[in-house]
């Protein structure tokens, strides 16, 4: 009988380690998975940006009839959100019916 015993703790001793260095290992995919996407998503994020701000600087000629004088103009008019701790945006426009030149840089840390 205590043979017995031993066999089913010892199995389920077995059983537990098995399932714990399975759910970490299912975690530790998760987090490799997760680190992955948010690199490749922080290396896209200045091309994002700019596609953001000239489709907010058509939006405004469409509406307007003209491109807007600066990019603060769309954050105060069109939701254009800008982070300033991760990009250096150059905003250059030549009249108010010519598309202005968009330049977006990351900003190294």
């Amino acid at each position: 009988m205590r043979v017995q015993r031993k066999e089913r703790n010892t199995a389920k001793s077995v059983g537990f380690l098995g399932s714990a260095v399975f759910f970490l290992g299912i975690m530790g995919a998760f987090a490799a998975g997760a680190l992955s996407f948010s690199g490749k998503a922080g290396a896209e994020g200045h091309k994002t940006l700019r596609e953001a701000i000239a489709r907010a600087s058509v939006q405004c000629y469409a509406i307007e009839g003209r491109y807007p004088p600066s990019v603060e103009y769309l954050e105060e008019n069109y939701g254009v959100q800008i982070d300033r701790e991760r990009y250096n945006v150059f905003y250059e426009g030549f009249a108010s019916n010519i598309m202005p030149e968009i330049t977006v840089i990351p900003i190294s840390r």
